[in-house]
């Protein structure tokens, strides 16, 4: 690990080898926030990261992306103040960009005495949605040679659009729900008529947006164009999936060559379906890990998964939704490449119910790059 310092006058570059005070710790970059719908839900993830790494093995560089502006800030406040978005002030925060010299494989941060830079061995970015799950940041990463932890900017691509992924799950053998794209300009009674064909009731989804933003479960035709445009706030594309009888299940891998499987778990509705608000209230559903199901069952949903993370080129942790039918069918829903991160969430709650400690979890991940 390297850090230079830029002397804004003369611009004369001093480099500082690694000292005795970094103790041979490992400089790891965590990345919070982001220009996303999942902004709120970011905050919480990174946070049960930050406050989970052994700081005797790593150095945590904190790095927050507004909201609105999309500027990056190395932060270093006190992480307590990231979960309820206290985290930005000027004393506390400082502009960054990571450098495309691959010599460094780091960041440049933007001080009022010049540029320091800083190297890193690894990044881990624990953000959700677009600007961040999507490949765009991972990119950024890869084009830096800075190792990523987490899926790489293919893979991140392809997983978050939903028909791109059911396409190549598709190939690889894997039912999915048959679907409908739609792109603007579209025909609202050809759209109806074609709505019709797929049955009612369906469901209407941006193609690449997470947490269920955008998505209307649509039961009359009259509900249908409503939908469809609200859709449209979140994507250029949309898609018209046909509902699938029974009920979600979910399962979490991680791994590269040799893969670990997370426990399956199954989500109980009482009501409607499994949106935003009931990802992160649970008001009427509930969430069963292990799954209520044969151990048979269980067996099928995990290779299934496994078969939808090796098709998707997804890296180091993912999870795999599907469904299962009454009749023991399973189908692909959609895979999730930076899951929800907080002990409680349902990545971690698997590898919990498999015997992995959330503590354990981060450290496997952040091994596997660094």
């Amino acid at each position: 690990m390297t850090e230079t310092k830029v002397d804004a006058g003369n611009m004369e570059i001093s480099e500082k080898m690694k000292n005795a005070e970094d103790n041979g710790r490992k400089r790891v970059a965590v990345l919070f926030g982001g220009c996303s719908t999942e902004y709120e839900v970011s905050l919480q993830s990174a946070y049960a990261v930050i406050t989970s790494l052994d700081t005797g093995r790593y150095e945590p560089v904190l790095i927050g992306i507004e909201r609105t502006s999309g500027q990056w800030y190395l932060y270093r406040g006190e992480p307590a103040a990231i979960p309820d978005d206290r985290w930005y002030s000027p004393e506390t925060c400082t502009p960054v960009c990571v450098s495309t010299d691959r010599r460094l494989h780091g960041i440049c941060v933007k001080e009022k005495e010049g540029i320091r830079k800083i190297s890193l061995d690894a990044a881990f970015p624990v953000l959700h949605g677009k600007n961040g799950e999507d490949g765009t940041v991972q990119g950024v990463f890869e084009l830096a040679g800075i190792p990523v932890v987490g899926c790489g900017l293919l893979g991140s691509a392809v997983g978050m659009d939903k028909e791109l992924a059911h396409r190549i799950a598709a190939a690889a053998g894997v039912r999915v729900p048959a679907s409908i794209t739609v792109r603007r300009p579209y025909e609202a009674e050809r759209l109806k008529k074609d709505a019709g064909e797929l049955g009612y009731p369906l469901f209407v989804k941006p193609v690449r947006a997470g947490s269920s933003f955008g998505i209307t479960r649509v039961s009359t035709s009259e509900d249908l164009i409503p939908a469809v445009e609200d859709a449209f706030k979140h994507d250029d594309e949309v898609i018209l999936e046909e509902q699938i009888r029974g009920f979600e299940v979910g399962c979490a891998v991680m791994g590269n060559e040799t893969l670990t499987i997370g426990e399956v778990d199954e989500i109980e509705l009482s009501e409607g379906f499994f949106d935003y608000e009931e990802k992160y209230t649970l008001k009427t559903s509930s969430i069963h890990v292990p799954a209520r199901i044969p151990e048979e069952t269980a067996a099928r949903i995990k290779h299934t998964a496994e078969t939808i993370y090796r098709a998707l080129k997804c890296r180091d942790f993912t999870r795999v939704d599907m469904f299962l039918t009454p009749e023991g069918k399973i189908y692909f829903n959609e895979v999730n490449t930076i899951p929800g991160f907080t002990a409680h969430s349902r990545y971690p709650g698997m590898m919990k119910a498999a015997g992995i400690s959330f503590k354990e979890l981060v450290e496997r991940l952040i091994e596997m790059e660094v």
